[in-house]
């Protein structure tokens, strides 16, 4: 029998699936055909869901360690016994320290509304540290929101109307695939495709035209754009003079980067500067799909917040097939029933994710003294691992960690929680590339004694005594009254296809920004007051940062973008994925691997200040001179010397949304 299903993983597709079903097993995953979006076909890592969820090393009943911390030495306990002792160390460090000496640390293993707002209330309610949970996105979308506002951007479906694409800084065939088709149908209608990315991605390969800036030089690129498309009067001046605030003013800046300068920045030729703005300028749809790369540096929201002006300055916005796509999505906003902030004690300390190595061992008054792990797994994904690996090796630490597998988080823990897959549970799903939301049942029982995080938040909250609603209402409970908010995007909704778990379309029109903008101003802002007030620089600026830890010690920058096997530090679980997978690799220029002595496939030892991990040099010119890429997330523990990539990475957090700078690491690598 085949049935219905979500993907959850942390991919703005969030694809339709169908999962057949033999004896209680899933044997087999496909795509649903009838999904608007995703079209029935799914990524190669989707197809491997059946050896994720029967796989013989994952975690089927609750475990307590016996070893030291690290060996991975547990034995079974019963749930009961499990429950029990988290909610008395719960209880004792609450008494002793206070309940901020407790930490959560959650973010998008699990994608579903539900499931990943679980342990909101819990932890509200214990008067736990917040966790500001910011590691991804919020740079892009603050950046983004300083230009054209909050909410929705240009549907992907329209881009099937453009004649030119630019892909800036997402490699689409690995990380949005479904959009792909969309840009096909219009290269096929005679569409020019242009990839921007630091390096030769799958899909930069595919692309007409591949420019490779410097890593966080991207405003610097869209500013040298900006001053030949002024200087050329190849913008809309009607639609400037309607639609946009700070027009003059911005010029003036865009003059300070001509072609010329712009290269001396980005080191993008400056003739390829000048051809990419007349193309876009003269353009009848002008398209541009941005990643999350650019905001990924040290001024990631300028960055976006820059290449967020290009279609103002065109009169994209209001021409077919035209527009900017940063995220999409909609639906339910009011989750506070689930979540109920109203439950935290004012004052309550803040702690961002991203500075969790100097959270377990630097922070005071008091230390953290229980962290509670859940859909994350920060001894592979956090910045800076030498100091979180010291943090969680603490003997005075307390780690409860739920979770399907042996991570490398995991073999820290006091306690392991058994996770249920989201094959298992019931949730609803919306994307953030598409506009479609979407209800998911269980197709098969939890597999051995696994259970899904709101049955767990809510049997450890009957332990500690607490009795609001919020604990003891279903997963279809909050569902309901998610889809009773008069929310604009609800209007019209067909509730009985969402019940019957079919993807239905959320009222969000193509292109949101037909009737204004979402800004202070109600336009698109060239000049951002709210920055000036916020004592930031209100226009679009070019200049670049570098990671500033070492001096002239390390002279290569480092980036880290997706695996096309892994989703951050997920599939390494299965062993099939590994092996196609591969050894964990850094890919180098072979002007770069000569002056080091590196040849192909040699074993390296890449490193700074903050640490150091050995990698198989893969030497190719997909990468340019001065530019190391590791493509991960493998998990640390199966990699030579078991250390993984983000032992070089810094918990410096970028200029707007407190976001991970996970692509600004200055390195250097030598044989190893």
């Amino acid at each position: 029998m085949w049935k219905p299903s979500v993907c959850t993983k942390d991919c703005p597709d969030t694809c339709g699936l169908l999962a057949k079903v033999e004896d209680g097993r899933i044997t087999k995953v496909k795509g649903d055909p009838d999904h608007p979006f995703t079209q029935g076909f799914i990524c190669k890592k989707a197809g491997y869901f059946p050896q994720h969820v029967h796989n013989e090393k994952r975690i089927l009943t609750p475990l307590i360690r016996r070893g030291a911390k690290g060996t991975g030495r547990f034995e079974p306990i019963a749930w009961d016994e499990a429950l029990d002792q988290v909610a008395d160390k719960i209880k004792e460090v609450s008494a002793e320290f206070g309940p901020e000496a407790i930490l959560p640390y959650f973010y998008a293993g699990h994608m579903g509304m539900i499931q990943r707002n679980a342990g909101h209330a819990f932890f509200h309610k214990l008067g736990a540290s917040r966790l500001l949970a910011t590691i991804c996105g919020p740079a892009a979308a603050v950046g983004y929101q300083a230009t054209l506002g909050s909410g929705p951007s240009t549907d992907l479906e329209s881009a099937v109307d453009s004649d030119f694409i630019i892909i800036w800084g997402n490699n689409s065939l690995t990380t949005n695939v479904h959009a792909w088709p969309f840009y096909r149908k219009a290269c096929k209608n005679g569409a020019r495709l242009v990839v921007i990315d630091p390096y030769r991605t799958r899909t930069a390969k595919a692309a007409d035209t591949h420019l490779m800036p410097k890593p966080g030089t991207d405003a610097a690129l869209a500013l040298g754009m900006m001053q030949v498309l002024i200087s050329e009067n190849l913008i809309d001046r009607n639609y400037i003079t309607e639609n946009t605030v700070g027009f003059d003013e911005m010029a003036r800046r865009a003059a300070e980067y001509p072609p010329e300068i712009a290269s001396t920045i980005c080191g993008v030729p400056a003739i390829d500067i000048r051809g990419l703005a007349v193309a876009y300028g003269k353009a009848r749809a002008p398209f541009i799909r941005t990643g999350w790369g650019p905001a990924r540096q040290l001024r990631g929201a300028m960055a976006m917040r820059t290449i967020a002006c290009l279609p103002a300055l065109v009169g994209a916005f209001k021409r077919p097939g035209a527009g900017i796509t940063r995220s999409l999505g909609g639906g339910p906003s009011n989750l506070t029933r689930l979540t109920r902030p109203d439950l935290c004690p004012k004052s309550t300390r803040v702690v961002n994710m991203v500075e969790l190595g100097d959270a377990l061992t630097r922070l005071e008054d008091p230390p953290i003294k229980l962290l509670y792990n859940f859909m994350s797994n920060p001894a592979a994904v956090a910045p800076q691992s030498a100091l979180v690996h010291e943090g969680l090796k603490r003997d005075d630490l307390f780690l409860v960690v739920h979770e399907l597998f042996m991570t490398d988080t995991a073999l820290f823990a006091d306690i392991i929680l058994p996770g249920a897959s989201f094959l298992e549970m019931t949730d609803m799903y919306r994307a953030y590339g598409h506009n479609y939301l979407r209800l998911a049942r269980p197709v098969i029982p939890p597999v051995g004694q696994s259970r899904a995080n709101l049955a767990i938040f809510q049997q450890l909250a009957g332990r500690m005594g607490f009795e609001e609603e919020v604990f003891s209402l279903s997963e279809e409970d909050f569902i309901k009254d998610f889809l009773r908010e008069e929310h604009p995007s609800l209007k019209g909704f067909d509730h009985e296809a969402f019940w019957q778990e079919k993807a239905v379309r959320l009222n969000i029109p193509a292109n949101p920004y037909a009737d204004g903008f979402n800004t202070p101003s109600g336009k698109v802002e060239f000049f951002s007051q709210t920055w000036l007030n916020k004592g930031l620089d209100p226009l679009p600026c070019g200049q670049a940062w570098r990671d500033p830890e070492g001096g002239n010690k390390y002279t290569l920058e480092l980036i880290t973008p997706p695996h096309h096997l892994f989703l951050n530090s997920a599939f390494n679980e299965i062993p099939e994925i590994r092996e196609l997978a591969g050894r964990a690799k850094v890919l180098i220029n072979p002007k770069d691997a000569r002056e080091r002595d590196i040849s192909q496939g040699d074993l390296v030892r890449v490193y700074n200040g903050r640490g150091e991990c050995s990698l198989y040099a893969e030497v190719t010119s997909d990468t340019q001179p001065g530019l190391l890429v590791a493509e991960g997330l493998h998990w640390p523990r199966l990699a030579p010397g078991g250390k993984g990539a983000n032992q070089l990475t810094s918990q410096r957090l970028t200029d707007q949304g407190e976001t991970c700078a996970f692509h600004c690491s200055l390195v250097e690598v030598a044989p190893a």
